[in-house]
């Protein structure tokens, strides 16, 4: 009894030691803590302080310029001066003192150059929209890897507890025919092959353990969490999928494009490049054009502070610049300003092209996937079945261990196959949410 006590105590201290985490917690994590996500937002910041600094090209720039100076004229004296009666005089040694204080304000501002400044603003507005589509589209790439990577873990508990299953089976399987095989009911061959099979169940067993410790390793690598740590990854789906209520939201493939075309962030990200570009054309054909700014300042010497502002100067002053020849500098920006514009929306048609291709694909493999899973669903009923019946004229005698192996095999495949087939039809439809641009963490379950 006490033996006993402390096994359930031990195993309680374990199953109580497991964090749980939902899948939900999981793509929380993986949107808090992504590296690329992180850079990205920080990035933002940058181009928000261009922007600040493109709008400050506009306005006047103004500055104050204080000076003090000081000077001795030190003479040793020496030689003759004639003075004004024609009598020379000798030179006594001298030294004289002098300060000089100054202030002056003033600046400049560009008037007019060519429209660059204002395409400037307009080039670094774009930039903003472009980095924020472009980080809503990599949070949706990491909540699709997150639940990919989580699906991963839960279908490889659900297959460790088939194994778990079909192993307690098979021993209980092996013990029966040994029973038989004493009282003469069956050959020891048939021990002999249940033997095999039990074997093979404990390796299956074996590698579906490796397999499942190893995508919960992948998945905490992902989230940035400790992988030695145990954790226990809760199921979101109560019950199979309902296949039709999951198909219902997707419409004719033509739909789902234009859906795509009006939510996708990438897709928004390029139009916006396409504009970023075009503005740069205006900035490389301001060079073509005259450029006006203007100067002002004011200004005061004194050799004394408290005659500092006794005499003031101000000044204004306009200037112009009309570009003659720049040695053909004008005209290669501005090619190279129209090449990337063209570049630009060959990228634009690319992607467009991407994203029907990957529509179709990713609608057609969702329906294939929701075959599967209609196909997975009848088999494992037919494997079951078939397997009871066969177990039943085996104990009867009229069956053979060679049949009872080959049902007991099929319906293991069948069990494997609706696993996968159930995790494979929510990682497409996450998928194809994706590709639509609609994928975010109140759709992955529902």
């Amino acid at each position: 009894m006490n033996k006993f006590l402390l096994a359930f105590l031990a195993l309680f201290s374990v199953v109580s030691a497991q964090k749980k985490l939902t899948l939900d917690e999981a793509t929380t994590l993986a949107l808090q803590r992504n590296s690329n996500l992180i850079i990205s937002k920080n990035n933002l910041s940058t181009s928000e302080a261009a922007l600040k600094n493109a709008y400050g090209a506009l306005l006047p720039n103004f500055g104050i310029r204080g000076s003090w100076d000081w000077n001795r004229t030190a003479d040793d004296g020496g030689g003759f001066l004639r003075n004004e009666f024609g009598v020379l005089v000798p030179i006594s040694k001298t030294e004289v003192d002098s300060r000089s204080f100054s202030l002056s304000a003033g600046g400049s501002v560009v008037l007019f150059d060519g429209l660059s400044n204002y395409a400037n603003i307009s080039e670094k507005q774009d930039n903003i929209e472009s980095s924020k589509f472009e980080i809503a589209k990599l949070k949706q790439d990491i909540i699709y890897q997150t639940s990919e990577l989580f699906y991963t873990v839960l279908k490889a508990k659900e297959l460790l507890k088939v194994r778990d299953e079909n192993l307690k089976y098979n021993q209980k399987f092996l013990e029966d025919i040994e029973e038989r095989n004493k009282l003469g009911a069956v050959t020891l061959a048939d021990v002999y092959a249940q033997q095999v099979q039990l074997g093979t169940a404990e390796l299956q067993y074996l590698q579906t353990e490796n397999l499942y410790e190893t995508s919960k390793s992948n998945l905490l690598d992902y989230l940035a969490l400790n992988v030695l740590e145990e954790y226990d990854f809760i199921d979101p789906f109560d019950s199979a999928p309902d296949v039709e209520a999951y198909m219902s939201e997707f419409d004719t493939i033509e739909n789902l494009v234009n859906t795509a075309l009006q939510n996708r962030d990438d897709y928004k990200s390029t139009k916006l490049n396409l504009k970023i570009a075009e503005s740069g054309v205006t900035r490389a054909r301001s060079g073509f054009y005259p450029s006006l700014s203007a100067d002002y300042g004011f200004g005061t010497v004194a050799s004394e502070v408290g005659k500092l502002f006794d005499r003031k100067t101000y000044s204004f002053g306009l200037s112009i610049n009309l570009p003659i020849f720049s040695n053909w500098s004008t005209e290669y920006s501005t090619e190279l300003a129209k090449v990337n514009v063209l570049n630009a929306t060959e990228g634009l048609n690319v992607l467009e092209r991407q994203i029907k291709i990957e529509i179709k694909q990713g609608y057609l493999q969702l329906n294939t996937a929701k075959k599967a899973l209609e196909v997975s669903k009848k088999t494992i009923i037919a494997a079951g079945e078939t397997r009871k019946l066969i177990n039943e004229k085996y104990s009867l005698g009229s069956g053979t261990i060679l049949e009872v192996l080959q049902a007991d095999n099929d319906f293991m495949d069948a069990q494997r196959s609706l696993i996968e087939a159930e995790y494979e039809f929510y990682r497409l439809k996450d998928n194809l949410l994706r590709y639509l641009g609609k994928l975010n963490v109140k759709n992955l379950i529902k």
